[in-house]
């Protein structure tokens, strides 16, 4: 029997099992969600069905997609600012 759970569970199961190289996140499932509709068409998750054609999209997404989050949340992080002189 295939047990039907909500997005959040099925990326918090799916990077359970998973090597760090195919943690997912919740843009990444949304875009794999966006592109196969016909497989997820009532919103309903079921680990045993997806992750598996899951993992298949994933791995051959570009490198750029798959770390699109967090090289814009790396810069948001980390800026340079210009140095401050102060004379005291």
């Amino acid at each position: 029997m295939q047990t039907l759970i909500s997005k959040e569970k099925f990326l918090e199961e799916h990077n359970k099992l998973s090597p760090s190289n195919l943690k997912a996140t919740l843009v990444l499932l949304t875009k794999f969600q966006e592109e196969k509709k016909p497989l997820l068409k009532d919103n309903a998750w079921c680990l045993d069905k997806h992750r598996i054609p899951f993992i298949s999209w994933l791995t051959n997404l570009p490198k750029e997609d798959k770390k699109t989050n967090r090289k814009s949340r790396a810069k948001e992080i980390f800026k340079n600012y210009p140095e401050t002189h102060y004379e005291g």
